[in-house]
């Protein structure tokens, strides 16, 4: 399980007021401590000049000094005090650390660049003001310097740019670096989001193919086994009935049940041979379940376009119903051609299901099966009539799923299909595919 941004942001330390982490509240209030002291030893000078009581001054400069402990929230409210508090030379401290602050804040540029010009507007008046009465006032004689002359105004700028050009690149850097690292963390959540998502889409899709594939090894199984064990079933029972009357007839009852067991085994280990072969025998921990599902899949699929039935043996099965007692009659329409070997595969499936369905349930009845070859397609269609009373019931059981897996057969190709019984009492399943690719000669 994947950890997000907004995960993180909740797991994450108590957020201590405006602050993110407990050091930043730390190193807040030490930096507000050490201004608050700087500006109480600076208000001593300031309540001397203003004539004030000391006391008045010191406690000035703790207030104003103390503004600093909120730089992180409102970053403008500290710039416009240092910018205040600039004429009575103290908060040096607080206007370096403020524009620090403001320049790495959110706070738009236009405000930032209004606020940096005042500061430094500030700061350069009082230096200048500061220097040129210092250097006018040499022991109370005449100046060594011109002060109206290029010295006091390039002093005083330098002095300006010093204080205030390194804290507003320096924050501009850093505000610069923090954007560029929460957009990365941002691209970072989504793609593990999206990861998430593609994950629950291969889990679904791998679902998908197993279901898939155990549906599909379920209806090769079905046609595979049901028709042979039911005409055996046939055979056993015509069996039973002649044994006592007619011995040779029983004999080659015998024989034919002994020639479908032995095909229906030689089908299923075929079938299951393939199965094997699908599956690379390496660690399972290796290799996915739904991996090995597909290449089990492809394996069948590969091995059955090879080997499996044709148009051509529609007479051998229609022969197989006959020898079990069935009145079968098929005739084909147009002439035959090639087709694509899951195009014959599945008509070949059609038929052979519909067959096993009358020795099912209708047990006696004449068959017809139809066989038309058309420009674009091949349609067949398996009838029966009403069964014959007389014909004793074999008890063949159902699973109720050969027309569901004729139809899915059907339609997977692209094809229609329809069942129902007819005006005559009989059943009629009937099936048209596209012609699909055709087979190679």
């Amino acid at each position: 399980m994947t950890t997000t941004g907004a995960d993180r942001d909740a797991g994450g330390v108590a957020r201590w007021w405006w602050w993110g982490r407990r050091r930043s509240a730390v190193l807040d209030v030490a930096l507000a401590l050490v201004s608050a002291l700087e500006c109480a030893a600076e208000g001593v000078g300031f309540a001397e000049k203003g004539a004030m009581p000391v006391p008045v001054g010191v406690v000035f400069g703790l207030l104003v000094g103390s503004v600093l402990l909120v730089r992180r929230r409102w970053p403008i409210v500290v710039v416009l005090v240092s910018i205040a508090v600039a004429p009575a030379e103290m908060g040096f401290l607080m206007g370096i650390v403020g524009l620090y602050s403001l320049a790495a804040s959110e706070v738009p540029r236009r405000i930032t660049a209004v606020l940096a010009g005042m500061s430094t507007l500030a700061v350069f008046v009082v230096t200048f003001v500061q220097m040129r009465q210092d250097v006018a006032r040499v022991d109370g004689g005449p100046p060594d310097i011109d002060p109206s002359g290029w010295y006091v105004p390039s002093i005083a700028l330098f002095v300006t740019l010093g204080l205030n050009a390194p804290p507003v690149l320096f924050g501009l850097y850093v505000g610069a670096r923090r954007r560029l690292m929460e957009s990365l963390r941002e691209r970072a959540d989504s793609l593990e989001q999206e990861l998430s998502l593609l994950a629950d889409r291969a889990e679904q899709r791998a679902q998908w193919a197993r279901q898939e594939e155990r549906t599909r090894i379920a209806r090769e199984m079905h046609d595979v086994v049901a028709h042979r064990v039911s005409l055996m079933v046939v055979h056993a029972a015509a069996l039973q009935a002649v044994a006592l009357k007619d011995p040779q007839k029983a004999v080659k009852n015998a024989a034919l049940v002994g020639d479908m067991g032995r095909q229906a085994l030689t089908e299923l280990r075929e079938m299951l041979g393939v199965l094997r072969e699908g599956t690379a025998p390496v660690a399972p921990a290796v290799v996915p379940l739904a991996a090995v599902g597909r290449a089990a899949a492809a394996a069948a699929e590969a091995a059955a376009d090879d080997d499996g039935p044709r148009l051509d043996a529609l007479e051998g099965l229609c022969e197989q119903s006959r020898l079990a007692g069935a009145t079968v009659e098929l005739v084909v329409i147009g002439e035959s051609r090639g087709y694509g070997p899951d195009v014959e595969r599945t008509a070949y499936r059609v038929v052979q299901e519909a067959l096993t369905n009358v020795h099912k349930h209708a047990a006696g009845a004449e068959v017809v099966v139809r066989l038309a070859h058309r420009d674009a397609e091949v349609a067949m269609q398996v009838e029966n009539g009403p069964s014959d009373a007389a014909v004793a019931d074999v008890g063949l059981p159902s699973g109720g799923n050969g027309l569901v897996g004729m139809r899915e057969r059907v339609v997977r190709l692209g094809g229609a299909f329809v069942s129902g019984p007819t005006e005559a009492g009989g059943f009629k399943v009937s099936a048209v595919l596209p012609a699909g690719r055709h087979r190679a000669p």
